[in-house]
């Protein structure tokens, strides 16, 4: 039975755990003891650990076959210490994992422009937030050439699913840029975002990338409006960018400045993965019908 190592125990983990439990031996690494039973009734074996903390991840040496990287940098600097904790514990154990998926994500390409673009383009991050991941990814690549693990690179725009929709932005009135002013953004429900991963276990290539996003082809405003009328909520009030800059916070400000419209060709012919929501639309409607239901 393969051994899978899942780092990071957020919703994506618990989603990719539901899929794996019943034919994997599943280690989840956790930092709170408390959610210990959750995991282990969900199928997992807990491993309680810290990557802020080295001397905790001993553990981790040697106990598994493949290892899920789904923790996010720390919060601040230009450098991800946890990868490098991650990497350092990994390297300890008689035998190394011959698999590692790391979920980047596409923020590390920058502002584009609106361009179509692919993996081959080339990483410009202009945020602290994306350069840690850029400086995680370098990492990886370079552990797994110099060690012969087979690393690959998901990068994933914004994640949505039902519970994982703009309703607090929408309810708050908070402003959307207008057409002139308004930049493309890109997408993946939760679900899909899980399926790739589970599906990079099996299909990845050695230091490769791939960009885990759906077809959609909108702009940001045009999704919050989509939201807004499928649940019967007011659209956000459109401002030019100078207006929305004296009225949001400096990180709100920051994901309305980058515009890009990103391909996912590698993971359909690589992973042969089939989107459950192709478009954010089927995903909203997914989302309505649940609520209908309840």
């Amino acid at each position: 039975m393969q051994k899978i190592l899942i780092v990071g125990s957020g919703d994506i983990a618990r989603r990719i755990l539901s899929r794996l439990a019943h034919r994997s031996c599943v280690h989840a690494l956790l930092r709170d003891p408390g959610r210990a039973a959750e995991w282990r009734l969900a199928g997992a074996r807990p491993v309680l650990a810290d990557l802020d903390q080295p001397a905790s991840l001993q553990r981790l040496a040697g106990l598994a076959d493949s290892v899920l990287h789904l923790a996010p940098p720390p919060g601040e600097g230009l450098h991800d210490s946890r990868t490098r904790h991650l990497l350092a514990a990994l390297s300890k154990g008689k035998s190394l994992p011959r698999r590692l998926i790391y979920v980047s994500t596409t923020g590390v390409y920058g502002d584009c422009g609106g361009e179509i673009i692919d993996e081959t383009r080339r990483l410009q991050p202009e945020s602290s937030r994306a350069a840690r991941r850029v400086d995680a990814e370098r990492c990886l690549r370079t552990w797994g050439r110099q060690n012969g693990v087979s690393v690959s690179i998901l990068r994933a725009p914004g994640i949505y699913a039902a519970d994982r929709l703009p309703f607090e932005r929408l309810k708050k009135g908070l402003p959307a840029l207008c057409t002139a002013d308004d930049v493309y953004t890109n997408h993946i429900h939760a679900e899909d975002l899980a399926s790739a991963c589970v599906a990079a276990l099996r299909h990845g290539r050695a230091n490769r990338a791939y960009n885990v996003v759906d077809d959609s082809d909108l702009k940001m405003a045009d999704y919050f409006d989509r939201v807004a009328d499928a649940f019967a909520l007011s659209r956000p009030p459109r401002l030019s960018r100078g207006e929305a800059a004296r009225q949001l916070s400096p990180v709100q400000m920051s994901f309305m400045r980058e515009s890009r419209r990103i391909g996912n060709r590698r993971i359909k012919e690589e992973f042969k993965l089939r989107l459950a929501y192709p478009t954010v639309d089927a995903g909203i409607a997914e989302a309505l019908a649940r609520r209908n239901a309840c």
